[in-house]
């Protein structure tokens, strides 16, 4: 060190004890001299102290560490390594930063808040899982991925020991470790092993937990938990251990104490109906709980935890019958402490009352005995060598026995709780490794301290012992590590204690030794003590007392009071009592008691971790264990266990003893802190070399104390060598490890002085030369600014001087200005005083005339007006009286008449004229009905008829063939063939000609309808204009309001919907995944072991397959009638309530229709199965012709045949619709009648003739066969010599054809008249139906006209006409929609009319075609063909064809083989496009199986390659894109009119004509949203690792960073050990890794709002992992951090502007820690900064804004620390905000996605595709 600094200098800050505080601070006023007897102090409170420093008894205070170091999150880090510099840093953070967790090298101490803190979440557990244990502040859940990171790393197991004292929370803190392992490590499988670890704390906290008064929930037991894991570190199961039950709380508690919650919770739930048997009643009842005279907790409800305990129970697998069990012992316990023991006279002698109540519970619950348990409670047996003898007890005896028997019953049901718990927890999978937590009880002095105390400690010092021996073989390993020199640091062993306690003849075997004495005593045994172990230093025999001892423990004297270990030690129960018990009627009574074996495991090399059951065996056997021996070879096995593992150690400090809130005692915690071995931890670290360094963080902290020269070295280590040897002297003070520098104690704090040192002069030289330079700059300024005010002085005065003369000037001017206007102000003042006086004398004068004159007039007009007045008078009183003799006349007369109308009201010849028109209809259409049964009968007739002409026929057929077999020519029967088909031909033409007529008629019959509709429509608009001028003016007022809110209140709820939505779709696939994974697991586990896995080709998602069938229904209706809305506009449909009437109308309607048409198709379909059926009846020739005739009526009849007849049964019934509706118009009803039944006739017509085309080509193809064969023939009777016999035997086979011919083409006919008289019969039945809803409608038309004529009547005149009105207005409206929707449907029936007439066109050229190659051709199998040949429409473009078997080959190579690479230089999106050019030829060729079939297969297809490559960016965003195209494909081109109106033309024309693949549409929407969801996974994950280290780690702004001493935890093992350290990114990595991703979805042809979702959501990730790590790490938090945050943040918002992305609202997501820069940057001292910063941070949460405050850490001395007052001045502003309790952010949240529609600018013809594609096998159409 150097030579001119000395330590305990003036300024130097030091620490002295203190009685109350434990050590105060206090500052040296003077230098201390070395031999100085004083040393001059003052107090913070500026109080003057003189200390007393002498070399024995009272040493050097201790030093204070800088303030820079106070609140450092590892002690270790710290300058001067002592007990009060621990304690202040321990009380700074919990009290000023509401930190409770620090580290202590590797001991992490947890102090109790006694408050519920946000900082166990499941967000907070996703911050520190994969983080190393330094980066991040100090937690529980740090050490948790400690340990669980080294078991995945090492291959080695690992323990958590939690300790201290009751109260401190050790088991919070086990349980929030074992949470931790069940979220990161959660089971592979579904058998959910992590909530079965979880639920077993509610049971045990139950059991075994209970009330004191230091801890309202203090575990009574302590308890090693073992979570096992597989190779792939996924929980499988666990085990527990338990120790040392403290039984006597079952039969006495202290007072304001407890028994075991579960007794509690038992009575308070005694009231449910399955509880009534145990005949419990309230707590105080009981004796056993009513001990402590206190049974509630504040704040616990019993009754709502007992429920919880049960569900643990049932969550274990424990039967409801064993619960039930369970809880009838524990109510027996309860009962058998109130059974009341009488004493007898003499004394010696007790004995129970027969009737007690609570004995016979207590029998009856356990199922034994009553007599015997009566006998057995008050006696017991004697055995000697010879004989038994039973003797009584005496009252206390008999007490101390029944509470022995409770205390037994209690700890063996604990035990068979436990045994059952690890039951349900054990696998059958084989364990890899596993984590141990150790929830121990601590180091315990009372002030009575008994056998449990005694045995805890005696825990505690095997634990502190190993926990030493860790300590020091880590520091060795770190000197080794680094290659310095090891020296021997001493520490105290406790071994000498130790075997005080259980080495030979120790303690614990002179204990076993006086309970196996027959009348061993607790004096006794405490003399045995004195005599063995006066001599040990660790043992003490107390001067006032013979039956205690003292015990010297690593952490404090105790002295052990000797009553009760005997007893205790024996756990002495009666076997009587025991054997009653055993002998239960209950099995599980009977398996407590039951004998076991208590053997002892043996010693190996690989720990075998089970239950501990203490099971005593029974009382009289020589060899029984005692409580000591066997607590002795439990510890045992629990140390093997933790010497096999890398232990890990939490130490939980109790900061007060009265359980308020942040509220720390100094004297407690420096209690505990000893007991616990912190302290220890310290010295043996202060020992050494506590403080440690980098070499390029030494360099950036101290470079400042560089020279120039210095710096000339690139080599950093060799610079940190010259320097520490020049400022250091002695060089024992540090050692130069190969990456680390190691310090001596107080080092650090030297170099930090002269670091400071070094600043401050710094500073005074800089503001030396600063206030020089400001001096300078203010005389100059002063000298300037005088000689400006000298000018400007002149120049004033000069400029007064000019203006006095002004003035002066202008005042003569303005004297002489006033003179003469004051005299001509007087005399125009006297002029108009008389010519006023003048006025008014004149006026006076003419006014006396006038009234004079108006006195006379006015007498006048009153006497005219009087004589009026009377004659008027006269005149009204006469007209009065006959008009009120008229109007009585005139009411009695409308009296008589509206009687009159009221009676013919009532009678029916009224409603009969009313409804006169109806009454025709209807007897019109009866009449109408029975013309047509009248023509039904007599077609039945002529079928009759024709069926006796069909028989004469064929008899005449018989004898024309007899004729024919005479005859020898066979030329004549071919030429009449021939010139009967030139008769067809003939015929055919005619049909041809008639067509055509028809047609024109059908046009202008259409011509006069529009003509009509154009008429009414014109009337419409009239009306339309009118209502829309009403609806206008009602409208006009809230319209702009209106708009507003339902806008926003509908882009609010569609987004929580889509994100809702998304959410589930989110939850869909990663159980779809999560089932996948199951799937490859289990083959994994059957069939191959290992790591090894075969490629599996079966489909990810085989439900996904049957996707719905493709609708082809018509639904024009509902498009035109949502069309009709869209035109009229949504306010004004609103308005209009009869629209959506009619809407809803139609929907059923539609409905009904749809019912309809399967009806007719399963009908149709059954005709075709009976057609097939009597078809395969036929010879091998007539399956020919039929096949043929088959083949002609599926191609030509079937698909169009079904579309006309819808479209006209459509027809229909619109008609009917409209002639119900519109009864008063006949002129229009006349004309839909005639246009109905010219459309019937042409139907029928056209029908008629296809059967005659039918049988036409059926009758050539029998020709052509026939001719064929006849010729064959011909042709073997020229080659043959004996023509005549062959010929004979020839003709007759020949003949016979003939007739089998004639025969079939007769019974086609027949066939073809059947079926045109069964489609007869169907449209009469169909005709039928629409008359029935004719007569419906009509009559509901009827009734409501009569509720309308009656309601009207009710109304008075004035609103019967206003009524009508609106009813007219209304009817006419509907009139007029129903006329539109009529007008539009006849229009898409006339265009669907004519394509079916262009296609039967079409098919008539291919009939002539066929019948000339049936003349030219001669080869069967040629004509078959000809037949069936599909025709090449060669009218449309840009469309795919391929083969039905080429459908595998297709997506194989578009999807499954392709890659990005492949068509990086083509359209994007390329296999979109071909895909759905493949789907537009399926619809041209109206095939939904092939539609239907390629979806599914390409969704399937995209499913599977996304689940191949689901961590490959570029293959998602390819599908991704792809994806969307292909959805925004089938919009663009699905003819709906909302898609189309960015169209062009020849798009339009490309639209898909047949299927609505709406459904479809739906199915692409929700994979895109997965594979969105996917990208994000898949792009966050790159990510994730990045943001830290570029955002807040790397120094984008050189050397603005500054580096603080680290702890031991910056330099533990668990981090990265290799060379160059973990892999740093910065922020220009990180911006070049979203550039990448920009690129890749750009280049893919992603759709740009997509981008910028996809980015957005980037943004939000780096936004929540950002400020989650900054709240959760102490280092960064720091004004030059907020600088380097700045920066980077406002870097990638350049990046946004720089890709045209900042629209995307991804900036906006950066605001909170855009804000947290900011806050780390701003003044934080005053009320306005205070002001400022809530203003400010509005994007901020208060726990954020707070968090922040308090973990703001200055890197310099010349920074202060936010005050504690400023915080709570923050908290206060900021409490009227709502914010949310989380702190950290959400980083799983995902924001809703959003497709837009994107049409494509592309025409599909006009695509080129690339020959790599290998699509050959694709047509062009």
């Amino acid at each position: 060190m150097s030579g001119d600094y000395y330590p305990y200098s003036k300024y130097t800050r030091v620490w002295i004890p203190d009685p109350e505080d434990v050590w105060k601070a206090a500052e040296i006023v003077k230098d201390y001299k070395e031999g100085d007897p004083v040393l001059q102090l003052k107090l913070e409170d500026e109080t003057p102290l003189q200390y007393p420093v002498g070399p024995k008894s009272n040493p050097l205070p201790f030093l204070r560490n800088p303030d820079i170091l106070v609140g450092e999150n590892d002690l270790t880090a710290l300058s001067y390594l002592h007990e009060p510099a621990v304690l202040h840093n321990l009380r700074v953070r919990f009290l000023e930063s509401n930190a409770i967790y620090t580290y202590c090298g590797i001991v992490l101490v947890a102090i109790n808040p006694y408050e519920q803190l946000q900082i166990y979440g499941e967000e907070v557990i996703n911050a520190y899982s994969g983080q190393n244990m330094g980066d991040m502040d100090p937690h529980i859940f740090a050490v948790a991925e400690e340990a669980y990171k080294q078991m995945a790393r090492d291959e080695k197991n690992q323990s958590i020991i939690v300790s201290g004292e009751s109260g401190a929370g050790k088991t919070v803190s086990a349980k929030y470790a074992m949470r931790f392992f069940a979220t990161v490590g959660g089971s592979a499988s579904d058998t959910n092993v992590e909530d079965k670890v979880l639920a077993s704390s509610p049971i045990m906290e139950a059991i075994g937990n209970a009330k004191t008064t230091r801890n309202d929930n203090s575990s009574r037991f302590g308890k090693y938990i073992q979570i096992g894991f597989n190779r792939h570190y996924h929980i499988i199961g666990a085990n527990m251990r338990t120790y040392l039950l403290e039984k006597s709380r079952v039969v006495f508690q202290a007072e304001d104490e407890r028994n075991y919650h579960i007794f509690y919770q038992l009575c308070a739930s005694a009231s449910l109906p399955e509880f009534r048997d145990l005949a419990l009643t309230s707590a105080e009842d009981f004796t056993y709980t009513s001990l402590g005279e206190n049974i509630f907790i504040e704040g616990v409800n019993d009754a709502e935890d007992f429920k919880k305990t049960r569900e643990a129970f049932t969550l274990l697998g424990i039967k409801e019958s064993s619960q039930n069990s369970i809880f009838k012992v524990i109510a027996s316990i309860l009962h058998l402490g109130n059974v009341e023991i009488c004493s007898d006279r003499d004394g010696e002698s007790c004995h129970i009352s027969r009737k007690d109540v609570h004995l016979q519970h207590f029998c009856k619950l356990l199922g034994v005995e009553l007599q015997q348990m009566e006998h057995w409670l008050c006696h017991r047996k004697l055995a000697t060598t010879s004989e038994t003898y039973v003797k009584t007890m005496s009252t206390k005896q008999a007490t101390n026995a029944r509470d022995a028997l409770a205390k037994h019953i209690y700890a063996r049901m604990f035990d068979w709780i436990v045994e059952h718990i690890n039951l349900s927890l054990q696998t059958s999978i084989k364990q890899h490794s596993f984590i141990g937590v150790l929830d121990i009880y601590g180091f315990e002095t009372f002030e009575v301290n008994s056998f449990e105390q005694f045995c805890i400690n005696y825990a505690n010092e095997k634990l502190q012992q190993q926990f030493n021996s860790h300590v020091f073989k880590l520091e060795q390993e770190e000197y080794m590590k680094e290659q310095i020199p090891w020296t021997l640091i001493d520490f105290a062993d406790n071994q000498p204690c130790i075997d005080l306690i259980e080495a030979r003849l120790g303690i614990l075997d002179l204990l076993d030794e006086e309970c196996k004495v027959p009348k061993g005593t607790d004096q006794n045994w405490a003399q045995k003590l004195y005599n063995k172990h006066s001599s040990s230093v660790h043992f003490q025999k107390p001067r006032m007392s013979n039956i205690s001892f003292i015990i010297i423990h690593f952490a404090d004297k105790v002295e052990y009071q000797c009553d009760g270990f005997l007893e205790k030690n024996r756990d002495t129960v009666y076997e009587e009592q025991i054997n009653i018990l055993k002998a239960s009627q209950f099995q599980l009574v009977a398996d407590l008691f039951s004998d076991k074996d208590d053997v002892v495991p043996a010693k190996s090399a690989r720990v075998n971790v089970r239950a501990l059951k203490t099971v005593p065996k029974a009382p009289n056997k020589e060899h029984r264990k005692t409580v000591g021996h066997q607590f002795r070879t439990s510890l045992h096995l629990l140390m093997d266990t933790l010497n096999a593992t890398t232990p890990h150690y939490v130490r939980c400090i109790k900061p007060n003893d009265f359980k308020e809130a942040f509220s720390f005692d100094s004297r407690r915690a420096v209690q505990q802190l000893r007991a616990c071995g912190v302290l220890e931890t310290i010295r043996i670290s202060a020992a050494g070399y506590p403080s440690r360094w980098t070499y390029p963080d030494f360099f950036n902290r101290y470079r400042v104390l560089m020279k120039k020269s210095d710096m000339t070295t690139a080599d950093k280590k060799l610079v940190c060598k010259n320097l520490l040897e020049t400022l250091i002297k002695e060089p024992d003070m540090f050692q130069f490890g190969k990456t680390k520098i190691f310090f001596r104690a107080g080092q650090v704090a030297y170099l930090e002085k002269l670091r400071t040192d070094k600043f401050r002069s710094a500073c005074i030289k800089i503001q030396k030369t600063v206030r020089g330079w400001l001096q300078r700059i203010r005389y100059r300024k002063i000298r300037k600014m005088a000689i400006t005010l000298q000018r400007y002085g002149r120049g004033y005065m000069a400029r007064r001087y000019a203006e006095f003369l002004r003035q002066t000037r202008a005042a003569i001017i303005c004297q002489k200005q006033y003179r003469m206007v004051r005299e001509r102000r007087e005399f125009l003042r006297v002029r108009r005083a008389v010519v006023t006086i003048q006025a008014y004398a004149k006026g006076m004068f003419t006014r006396r005339i006038y009234q004079e004159f108006l006195l006379h007039h006015k007498a006048m007009i009153i006497q005219k007006n009087v004589r009026g007045w009377m004659q008027r008078k006269k005149f009204r009183r006469a007209r009065n009286a006959a008009i009120t003799i008229q109007c009585a006349f005139r009411r009695m007369h409308a009296k008589r008449q509206l009687k009159q109308l009221k009676i013919e009201a009532r009678s029916a010849e009224h409603l009969k004229k009313l409804n006169t028109g109806m009454e025709n209809k209807i007897v019109q259409l009866q009449r109408k009905m029975d013309d047509q049964s009248k023509e039904l009968r007599t077609q039945n007739e002529q079928l009759q008829t024709v069926n006796t002409s069909l028989g004469s026929e064929v008899n005449k057929l018989q004898k024309q063939l007899e004729l024919l077999r005479s005859q020898q020519e066979d030329g004549g029967q071919v030429r009449s063939l021939e010139e009967e088909l030139e008769h067809l031909r003939k015929e055919l033409e005619e049909a041809h000609a008639l067509r055509n007529k028809m047609e024109e008629e059908h046009i202008n019959e259409k011509m006069d309808l529009t003509q009509r509709v154009d008429e009414l429509e014109r009337e419409n608009s009239l009306l339309k204009s009118e209502k829309e001028e009403m609806n206008r003016r009602i409208l006009q007022h809230s319209k702009s309001t209106e708009e507003e809110v339902s806008s926003m209140s509908l882009q609010s709820e569609l987004d929580k919907e889509r994100e809702r939505y998304q959410n589930l779709l989110k939850e869909f696939s990663r159980l779809e995944q999560r089932y996948d994974n199951l799937k490859e697991e289990m083959s994994l586990n059957k069939f191959q072991p290992g790591h090894r896995r075969n490629p599996s080709n079966q489909s990810s998602l085989e439900s996904d397959s049957n996707y719905p069938s493709v609708s082809t229904s018509e639904i024009g209706d509902t498009e035109d009638s949502i069309q009709l809305v869209d035109e009229m506009g949504i306010d004004k449909a609103a308005m209009d309530i009869s629209l959506f009437m009619k809407l809803q109308k139609r929907v059923r309607e539609l409905e009904q229709e749809r019912r309809k048409l399967q009806l007719t198709v399963e009908k149709m379909e059954e005709l075709a199965k009976r057609k097939g059926s009597e078809s395969r009846l036929s010879t091998s020739e007539q399956e020919t012709a039929d096949l043929a005739y088959n083949n002609l009526k599926r191609q030509e009849l079937e698909s169009e045949n079904k579309k006309l007849k819808n479209d006209l049964n459509e027809l229909r019934k619109t008609v009917a619709e409209r002639a119900s509706q519109n009864s008063s118009s006949n002129e229009l009803q006349d004309s839909y009648n005639l246009l109905l039944s010219q459309l019937k006739s042409a139907n029928e017509e056209l029908d008629a003739r296809k059967e005659e085309v039918l049988i036409l080509r059926t009758q050539i193809v029998s020709a052509a066969q026939l001719q064929e064969k006849n010729e064959n023939i011909l042709s073997l009777n020229t080659t043959e010599t004996d023509s005549s016999p062959v010929v004979n035997n020839s003709k007759e086979p020949v003949d016979k054809e003939e007739a089998l011919k004639a025969y079939h083409g007769l019974c086609e006919s027949k066939k073809l008249l059947e079926a045109q008289l069964q489609t007869q019969s169907r449209q009469h039945k169909d005709e039928l139906e629409a008359l029935h809803t004719q007569i419906e409608l009509l009559k509901g038309d009827i009734e409501d006209k009569q509720e309308k004529l009656s309601y009207m009547m009710s109304l008075s005149p004035e609103a019967q006409v206003e009524y009508s009105v609106q009813q007219e207005i209304t009817r006419l409206t509907n009139d007029n929609l129903d006329l539109k929707e009529l007008v539009e449907k006849l229009e898409k029936n006339e265009r669907k009319l004519k394509k079916q007439l262009k296609i039967y066109m079409k098919k008539v050229q291919e009939l002539e075609a066929a019948q000339a190659a049936a003349q030219s051709s001669r080869s069967k199998p040629e004509l078959i063909r000809q037949v069936t040949v599909q025709r090449k429409e060669k009218d449309f473009e840009g469309m795919l064809e391929y083969n039905k078997e080429d459908e595998a080959l297709l997506v194989k190579t578009l999807i499954n083989d392709i890659r990005p690479s492949n068509v990086s230089g083509t359209v994007p999106c390329l296999p979109a496009y071909i895909l759905f050019m493949c789907i537009r030829h399926a619809d041209y060729i109206n095939d939904d199986q092939k539609v239907e079939s390629l979806l599914t297969s390409t969704i399937n297809a995209i499913k599977k390659v996304l689940k191949k490559n689901n961590d490959d960016f570029e293959m998602t965003s390819f599908w991704l894109a792809n994806t969307s195209r292909l959805l925004h494909c089938l919009k663009q081109y699905s003819g709906e009119e909302a898609f189309m109106t960015q169209n062009t033309p020849k798009q339009n024309e490309h639209c898909l004509k047949n299927f609505d693949l709406a459904e479809y549409r739906q199915v692409l929407s929700d994979l895109s949203i997965q594979i969105y969801q996917q990208l994000i996974k898949v792009a966050e994950g790159i990510i994730q690792p990045m943001i830290v280290s570029a955002m807040l780690e790397s120094e984008s702004i050189p050397s603005l960073a500054g580096v603080k001493p680290m702890g031991y935890r910056n330099r533990s093992s668990s981090m990265d050990t290799d060379a160059d350290g973990p892999t740093s990114y910065t922020l220009q990595a990180l911006i070049k890794q979203l550039g990448q991703f920009n690129n890749i979805m750009r280049d893919h042809g992603l759709d740009p709002e997509i981008i910028g979702q996809v980015v957005r959501q980037l943004f939000h990730c780096i936004n929540a992992v950002t400020l989650n790590n900054l709240l959760l790490r102490k280092d960064v938090c720091s004004w030059s951090t907020g600088m380097q945050l700045r920066y980077n943040t406002s870097q990638l918002e350049e990046w946004l502007r720089g890709n045209n992305l900042y629209q995307s609202k991804a900036a906006a997501t950066l605001e909170p820690i855009i804000q947290a820069a900011q806050l780390l940057q701003v003044k934080k001292k005053t009320s306005q900064d205070a002001e400022a910063i809530c203003t400010l941070c509005t994007a901020l949460t208060m726990q954020q804004i707070v968090k922040i405050l308090n973990l703001y850490t200055p890197l310099n001395e010349f920074e202060e620390r936010v005050t504690v007052s400023f915080i709570r001045n923050i908290q206060n502003r900021l409490q009227e905000r709502n914010d949310p309790p989380q702190l950290l952010l959400d980083t799983k949240h995902t924001f809703p996605v959003l497709f837009p529609y994107s049409p494509s600018a592309l025409s599909l013809e006009m695509l080129h595709f690339p020959a790599s594609l290998n699509i050959d096998f694709l047509v062009r159409v």
